[in-house]
């Protein structure tokens, strides 16, 4: 009777085994054991909380979804794990990640097809609005980097043609409304820092183009550009689409004040954090405060709020911005024109808007989005209300 020999123990896979389980041992006591975060700054969103165990919480799957969320966010050194995993997609090939394009010197959004339907509503929301008001009503939507660099995206990659949106909406405005095209001096002025490249805003120097744009249309005119003293005021920016991609290979972004030599004719700022409440007086439209954290772009007017106003020492009449945050660090160049500006973010108005401001007492209105918030955007229908 022939006995087989047992077979031999492969050690450098054993050694490979062992090494591995006991780093996933390691990390999953380090996640156990250190400080939870309530807010991750890199994702600028809040974690998951510890969820509650019940019967119908297990029975709904609720407590696993949110236990896997909760072990996502709080898993130790979860930063390095995923730009480590980015590293090895992009190394093979794969240029997208969570929605965001990675080019060569860009971060940029994957945009779906718009919603037709949808952007029929919001049209139509705005032409009542001008119908109802006695006050010149201007609309701007801006393309966003996604467009104006569309021939950088890998070939075949989904993009929705903003130009085709934009031109749509502005074909469906009464004519009453005034539409502000933009599209054209974005486009011509590419090559300059127009766009961030780690985020979805606008660059200062963007909105300044705009900003000369729309002047011989709202009837002002622009300051020059060389009259600016420009502030290098955030370095190492970096921005919402970095918080998505965590990719490392872009250059950071700079963010700019734009200044004056006698500055800004700002006396005061009014944030209206809640209804009902006296709003925070502040002196300055730049909060400095915010250029030493990730959100370095809400050093323009702070943090999305329902209304911002702003009084300034020029003689102008009043105007009205509904908006998204593009507008941010678009209005301090309409303070050389208008004495008072009232910035609405219609998120966070749930009633009629002439319930809270009085649109009587303005001489403009301005609807001021970027194509890819003004295509999925649902509040600014409540301007019908």
């Amino acid at each position: 009777m022939k006995i087989k020999k047992g077979k031999r123990i492969n050690i450098p896979d054993l050694v490979t085994c062992i090494a591995f389980f006991a780093i996933l041992i390691f990390m999953s006591v380090m996640t156990i054991i250190l400080p939870k975060q309530d807010f991750l700054e890199m994702e600028n969103s809040y974690a998951e909380k510890l969820p509650e165990l019940s019967a119908k919480s297990v029975y709904n799957r609720t407590y696993m979804n949110k236990m896997e969320k909760y072990i996502s966010d709080h898993f130790a050194g979860r930063i390095s794990w995923i730009k480590g995993r980015t590293i090895l997609e992009t190394s093979l090939g794969k240029n997208e990640r969570n929605g965001i394009y990675i080019l060569d010197d860009r971060l940029v959004e994957k945009i779906p097809e718009p919603d037709y339907a949808s952007a029929d509503k919001a049209i139509a929301a705005i032409n009542k609005f001008a119908g109802e008001h006695d006050v010149p009503v201007f609309v701007m939507i801006v393309p966003t980097s996604a467009e104006i660099y569309a021939d950088e995206l890998p070939e075949n990659a989904p993009n929705a043609d903003q130009k085709e949106f934009i031109d749509y909406v502005y074909r469906g405005l009464d004519r009453s409304v005034n539409t502000i095209d933009v599209y054209q001096t974005m486009s011509s002025n590419r090559d300059d820092y127009i766009y961030y490249r780690t985020d979805h805003h606008w660059t200062t120097k963007g909105a300044y183009l705009a900003y000369a744009a729309a002047g011989k249309k709202m009837g002002y005119d622009p300051v020059p550009l060389e009259m600016f003293d420009i502030e290098h005021a955030g370095i190492d920016f970096i921005g919402t689409f970095y918080s998505k991609a965590l990719y490392d290979g872009i250059e950071k972004d700079t963010l700019d004040f734009y200044h004056l030599p006698d500055g800004y004719p700002v006396t005061e700022v009014d944030i209206t954090e809640r209804f009902g409440e006296e709003p925070e007086v502040y002196g300055s439209m730049y909060f400095r405060e915010y250029l030493d954290v990730k959100d370095k772009y809400s050093a323009f007017l702070g943090t999305n709020m329902p209304i911002v106003e702003i009084r300034t020492g020029c003689e102008g009449g009043k105007l009205l911005i509904i908006k998204d945050s593009y507008a941010h660090c678009y209005a301090p160049f309409l303070t050389q024109h208008y004495s008072d500006i009232t910035l609405v973010d219609m998120r966070y108005i749930n009633i009629s808007l002439d319930k809270v401001i009085d649109t009587s007492g303005y001489d403009q209105v301005l609807i001021l989005y970027n194509a890819s918030s003004f295509m999925t955007d649902t509040d600014i229908r409540k301007l019908g209300y």
